[in-house]
Order: C-alpha cells, then sequence, then structure tokens
C-alpha cells in the first residue's frame, strides 16, 4: 500500500502515517476542541486550566472504559450553566463548589442508564432510535450549534473567511499530510492573519500571553468539592438545592449522547453501540463527569467538534484523540499556552466551527439518504419535521423549564421524536431484520 492510500483513508490505525503525522493530528483535535472548552468556565467562573485537565484526564478515563475503541474528545458541557447559574449566579467560588458537587451526582445517572442498557442488551433499546429518529437528531446537533459559529464569524468575517478557504483548499488540493490536517492549518494561518491585520487582535493576544506565566498548578484545592467536604461547615439546604437543580439535568445530556455516540458510529462506519456497547460509552462519560466536577472543573461530554474532525480528515484512529487528550494534560500547566490559545480571534474559531458544524449535519443527512428512509410515508415525515423543528427552535427561543428541569431543544426533540416513531402506526422499519443493521445507523461492520 502506498503512502497516498494511506493518506486519502479512511484511516484507523495512524501508526502507518507515522509518530510525526500521529502528534500533528492529535494536535488538530485539540485544537477543535479548545474555543468551546475554556468558554464554558469563562461564563461559569471556573477555572480554564482545570478544565483543560480534566478534558485531557476524562477523555483518557473514557477511552480506558470503552476498550480504547470510540474516538470520542469529552470537553466541557454546556448543558449544565443552567445549573452553575442558579447555584452561583455571579461565579462566586464559595457557591460554585456546591455546583460542582451536583455535577459529581450526575455521575449516577449515568451509572444508572449504564446498567439498564447492560441488563436489556442494547437491541431492545435501540429499536426506539431508527434512522428515522437518529438522523434528525444528528442534523440537529450541527445546526443547533451554527449561530454560535455565525456568532463568531460576525466579529470579522474577512478573518473568518481566511479560515473557511484555508480549511477547503488543504481538504480539497492538498496533498499527503495537508489534506488530512486542513483545521489546524485553518486556525494557524487565520490567526497570524487576524495579529497581522487586526490591531484589537494583535493587543489582546500580546496583553494576554505576556501576563501568563509559563508554569503553574492547574488545581485548586479551595476549588474543589474535597475542600467543601472536609470543611466542616456544610450548608446543607444550599446542597440539597445544588442536587435537585442540576442532576435533573442529566435528562437532557444522556439523549444527547446517544445522539453523539450515533454520530461517531455513523462517521467512523463502526458499530461502536454494540461494540464497546453504549453502556460503556454512558459510564464512561458519566464518570469523567463525576471526576471533572470533583475537581472544581466543568461536566464533560462527547464533542461534536471533534466529530467534524473525524469526518473532514477521515482519519478515526482513536489514538489520535488519546494523543489530542495528552496535549490537553501538558498544556494545563502553562498558562502562557491557555492564554494564547484564549486570546484566538473569535472570527477564527467561528471559520473553523462553520465547516465543523456543518459537517456534523451532514453526517445526519447521510445517515438517513444510507439507510433509505421513505418521506413519502407521512408519518415518517412528521417525525423528521418535529425533531428538526423543535430543536432549532426551542435553541432560539430558550430552554423549556419544567419545575426544576431545564430542557434543551435537542433534548426535547429527542423525546417527542422517540415517543412519535413508538406511538405512530406504519413503521416501515423493523429492528434486526432490515438490511441496515441492528442499530439504526448503516454501520459498515
Amino acid at each position: 500500500m502506498n503512502n497516498k492510500n494511506i493518506i486519502d483513508g479512511p484511516v484507523y490505525d495512524a501508526r502507518v502515517l507515522g509518530t510525526p503525522k500521529m502528534l500533528v493530528l492529535g494536535l488538530q483535535h485539540m485544537f477543535a476542541m479548545f474555543g468551546a472548552t475554556v468558554l464554558v468556565p469563562a461564563l461559569t467562573g471556573l477555572d480554564v486550566a482545570t478544565t483543560l485537565l480534566f478534558a485531557g484526564l476524562g477523555t483518557l478515563l473514557f477511552h480506558l472504559i470503552t476498550k480504547k475503541k470510540v474516538p470520542a474528545f469529552l470537553g466541557s458541557s454546556f448543558a449544565f450553566i443552567p445549573g452553575y447559574a442558579a447555584i452561583a449566579p455571579n461565579g462566586e467560588a464559595d457557591l460554585l463548589v456546591y455546583a460542582c458537587f451536583g455535577v459529581a451526582c450526575v455521575g449516577v445517572m449515568y451509572a444508572i442508564l449504564s446498567a439498564l442498557f447492560k441488563t436489556f442488551g442494547i437491541k431492545k433499546v435501540m429499536r426506539y432510535f431508527p434512522p428515522i429518529v437518529t438522523g434528525p437528531i444528528i442534523i440537529a446537533i450541527g445546526l443547533n450549534l451554527s449561530s454560535s459559529a455565525i456568532n463568531n464569524c460576525s466579529t470579522n468575517w474577512l478573518i473568518a473567511i481566511v479560515a473557511i478557504v484555508v480549511v477547503i483548499g488543504a481538504n480539497m488540493y492538498g496533498k499527503g499530510m495537508i489534506k488530512i490536517v486542513p483545521i489546524l492549518l485553518g486556525v494557524v494561518v487565520s490567526y497570524i492573519f487576524a495579529v497581522i491585520v487586526d490591531p484589537a487582535a494583535r493587543a489582546n493576544v500580546a496583553s494576554s500571553v505576556a501576563a501568563a506565566k509559563w508554569f503553574g498548578l492547574p488545581i485548586y484545592w479551595n476549588r474543589t468539592v474535597f475542600s467543601l467536604l472536609g470543611s466542616g461547615k456544610i450548608d446543607g439546604a444550599l446542597l440539597t438545592s445544588a442536587i435537585l437543580t442540576i442532576v435533573p439535568l442529566s435528562l437532557a445530556t444522556m439523549v444527547e449522547h446517544i445522539g453523539d455516540v450515533c454520530a461517531i458510529s455513523s462517521t467512523c462506519e463502526q458499530n461502536y453501540l454494540v461494540d464497546p456497547g453504549l453502556h460503556r460509552t454512558l459510564l464512561g462519560d458519566g464518570l469523567a463527569t463525576s471526576l471533572a466536577a470533583l475537581f472544581g472543573a466543568p461536566a464533560n461530554t462527547t464533542y461534536g467538534e471533534n466529530t467534524g474532525v473525524l469526518a473532514l480528515s477521515r482519519v478515526y484512529d482513536p489514538r489520535v484523540i488519546r494523543l489530542a487528550a495528552c496535549f490537553a494534560i501538558i498544556f494545563s500547566f502553562c498558562p502562557k499556552f491557555a492564554a494564547l490559545v484564549s486570546a484566538m480571534p473569535g472570527a477564527t474559531i467561528g471559520g473553523v466551527s462553520l465547516i465543523l458544524y456543518g459537517m456534523i449535519s451532514a453526517v445526519g443527512v447521510r445517515n438517513v439518504v444510507e439507510n433509505k428512509v421513505d418521506f413519502t410515508n407521512t408519518r415518517n415525515v412528521i417525525i423528521a419535521a418535529l425533531i428538526l423543528v423543535l430543536a432549532i427552535g426551542i435553541n432560539y427561543a430558550g430552554a423549556i423549564q419544567i419545575g426544576i428541569v431545564s430542557l434543551s431543544g435537542l433534548a426535547v426533540a429527542s423525546i417527542v421524536g422517540i415517543l412519535l416513531n413508538a406511538v405512530l402506526p406504519g413503521k416501515d422499519y423493523e429492528f434486526g431484520v432490515d438490511s441496515q443493521g441492528d442499530t439504526a445507523v448503516n454501520f459498515k461492520v
């Protein structure tokens, strides 16, 4: 096999590319997740370095639990921001530890659902996730993220367009390694261009990097749940409130997790819902979230940005993701690097994200097309229509509040889609019988 064939992919064992190329691919995945991952602590008051450390550690833990088979990166989850805001509205450090305790308890919910999948089997559960449900959900995941990409692009469309052109050019016309690291190239070229043409961006980068230290510990004891539990001054009412406010949010994130794993599986054409199993991916996600929260970092979740990188690069080796996790851990000890990346112009992030989020939606479209979903069937049209409208509409209008539970548009759309598929007559997909396979996604196994 010659080098050209290896790089053209899909590549399931990146070792054939050589160590230097694997390292570059790992850096690409780290840059892809960085913008969104550090945004969560910026919005909540949590620490950026701690967030970066436990994004890396959480990803490695996830890979360990999933038998090192699933190429997923776990970054900061946005779903729990309302919970942090309810407990610590101004990012107060002494209140954030209570919110972190509530997030740590979320892992229990993941463990329970994981046990249910393990007990009853993937086939009995996944019959509720046929292509007409999973396809539109995957499409909605990408579309829901699109507004943030556009908002970032609008800060400077010229810089954003440079990023977009570089990514497209490298992927379409690049040869060898250039073809499989378009995101990294887009980030670097657009960043340099922004520093050259935008005085504000240049000043922001210079001041941020100059003020940061070269080395710093990413964990602060007074921000951990352990410091709260060992203080002897626990506010029982506030602790209970944190649990009751935050734990119900896991309903949304667990449903989204299933959609994310379907998206990764469809992208890589591997049946990760069966091997290593959805019970393992759920458990890995939940334990990574609990670990991060105990040490004062945001909840973790599988990242759509990295799924977009997988789709674009066609390098599906989980080893590359683990390299990205190791880079995140290493750089969490370097505040100067964190400052350099955090100062990245929003337009650069937006231009790159615009393509990544579109790739996710494109995977959903492919999922529907390859499974030959019949849209002359009225029930299929109704299910797909409601999933897309609810997911996108609620996302822009604001989450639905039911008591203490705040449901995102994607969570509501997923629940409605699953229920409608279960109750509406005229099903044209029989689980475990149709040629598409046993999991509602056209995986090639």
